[in-house]
């Protein structure tokens, strides 16, 4: 708490008075005012006597730090709409971004990957590094603060290409180097994505290099395992052996036990965990509370036919002689077209399947599923976005419980209007903090509210090294939330996903107020988060 007499002398610029403070380390809520000031948490404390330009009462309400999500994606949907609604109508504040692939260092052949999106959404690439894409970044003005990873996949890009290649020595010094200059300029970590193409082509010393690297700066390591389903444990063993050799930190993005015949070895994945930190790993993980997953249609094909990237992909989709091998491959690799939603695309001939199940999507083409999968994938240049039904309840449970298991929405800003309107979505995008302190908080009782608030602010900033931001404390930045503990509810679903929760009244970033009452204003503070090493 902040001294009186200082307090009685101070102005301040904002005062949330009344309200059931708490502070993002899970220690039970305490009755006091926070008072704002240049953009910092400026008091804590009874602040009655204390002059304010602005002062709301919160009648009891609960303000908490801003909320931080892992693993937002929302590097270049910031650029398109800076207002972020999805984010800032659940309270999220931060993000952490860059799945395998990063804003950079961006070259000439990544933006031809990029191409169909940046045309449709009339988006330049105008920087090849992480310093220019934050100059971007602060010129659209965002209202959330980005943090940014480079992706291993996006720096095997830059320098290897989209073929299944391995790079010799000078190579990788090459790929380190760009590693390194990503890290100087900002970047947190190093990260993968290791189901997705070119990523999956890396072989594991490949990326201990590189976890090197930024480890020697400070950085975490944070993964989409190489295996969410049948093989989940032996990608757990491979990234605590990354954590191992490159002396990182790592966290393990959307922890999961993906496919009906994994379903209840979420007890098993987290044992492994705990015996790893036992053993002095510096492991951690994130999820999003629901039991169906989101990414790319084309994510269903074999490594191979993704090599040399879209172009080539298309191409071998089309070629009569290839479809036979890759559609038995697809059937072998097991999917269900009954659990797979289509959620979105680029082209009007595949968008007229949103909303629809990849079956019935494959009826109404008079084909096989796995022939629909192959025509639609083609038909959109691999964009067409899906929600997979592939986790158990239980499952998910079972990981949320674990105390060192974060948040993380795995879904880029969005809005109900603007630019994305017309944009399908998993309603994780527009939900999740408010179905984890609704649901899973106050109706499962899985944990006390305090703590559904530590996972999501204190636990996520301690852990990429926001040593200003994730509590409610003096001298921190003035990144806050404040919702009704008792009426916070998502409403968004499968069906309509693009609905804004309840319960979220008031936004503050940066010391900013940028909703209140429910509503927008017109304060887009968000700034690029730096990384500056440990404290």
């Amino acid at each position: 708490m902040t001294n009186i007499a200082v307090v009685a002398a101070a102005i301040f610029d904002l005062v949330l008075a009344g309200g059931r403070v708490v502070d993002g380390t899970g220690a039970p809520w305490v009755r006091a005012d926070v008072g704002v000031r240049a953009g910092r948490i400026a008091a804590v404390g009874d602040l009655s006597k204390a002059r304010g330009r602005r002062r709301i009462d919160l009648h009891g309400l609960v303000v908490c730090p801003g909320f931080i999500d892992l693993l937002g994606q929302s590097e270049l949907e910031v650029l398109v709409d800076p207002r972020a609604e999805s984010k800032i109508r659940q309270g999220i504040t931060s993000e952490l971004t860059g799945e395998g692939i990063s804003p950079a260092p961006m070259t000439p052949g990544w933006v031809h990957e990029n191409e169909d999106v940046l045309r449709k959404f009339k988006l330049k690439i105008d920087w090849t590094d992480l310093s220019g894409y934050f100059r971007r970044l602060r010129k659209a003005r965002p209202s959330i603060n980005l943090a940014v990873l480079v992706g291993a996949a996006q720096v095997r890009g830059a320098v290897l290409g989209f073929d299944n290649v391995q790079p010799d020595a000078k190579q990788l010094e090459q790929m380190k180097k760009l590693v390194a200059k990503a890290m100087d300029q900002g970047a947190f970590g190093l990260s993968t994505g290791l189901i997705y193409q070119p990523g999956s082509f890396a072989k594991t010393n490949e990326i201990i290099a590189l976890a090197q690297v930024a480890s020697s700066r400070g950085g975490i390591y944070a993964t989409h395992l190489r295996s969410e389903g049948k093989r989940v444990l032996e990608a757990l063993d491979e990234a605590f052996t990354i954590a191992r050799e490159g002396h990182i930190p790592v966290e393990v993005w959307h922890l999961k036990a993906a496919g009906r015949g994994q379903w209840g070895m979420m007890k098993q994945i987290v044992a492994r965990i705990e015996l790893a930190r036992g053993a002095g790993v510096d492991v951690t993980a994130d999820v999003y509370p629901y039991t169906a997953s989101a990414n790319r249609l084309s994510a269903s094909l074999p490594d191979w036919v993704h090599e040399g990237g879209t172009d080539a992909m298309v191409a071998r989709l089309r070629d009569p002689a290839l479809r036979p091998r890759i559609a038995k491959e697809v059937r072998e690799d097991g999917f269900s077209p009954d659990d797979i939603l289509i959620l979105s695309a680029v082209t009007p001939e595949a968008r007229r399947f949103a909303g629809k199940r990849l079956s019935q999507a494959a009826k109404e083409m008079n084909e096989p599923a796995d022939e629909a999968l192959l025509d639609l994938v083609a038909m959109d240049r691999g964009n067409v976005g899906v929600a997979r039904f592939g986790m158990s309840e239980d499952d998910l449970q079972t990981a949320l419980r674990a105390p060192f298991v974060a948040m993380d929405t795995d879904f880029g800003a969005q809005g109900i209007d603007g630019p994305f309107a017309g944009e399908g979505a998993h309603p994780r995008a527009f939900a999740t903090t408010a179905r984890i302190l609704g649901r899973y908080a106050r109706e499962l009782k899985l944990f006390p509210m305090e703590e559904a608030v530590r996972r999501m602010t204190s636990l996520p900033a301690r852990r990429i090294g926001l040593w200003d931001r994730g509590l409610i404390r003096q001298s921190f930045a003035a990144d806050l939330v404040v919702f009704d503990p008792e009426r916070i509810a998502d409403t968004a679903t499968f069906e309509d996903p693009k609905r804004y929760p309840a319960g979220i009244e008031i936004v503050v970033v940066n010391g900013k107020v940028v909703l209140e009452g429910g509503k927008r204003t017109r304060e887009r503070p968000g700034v690029p988060l730096l990384h500056r090493g440990r404290p």
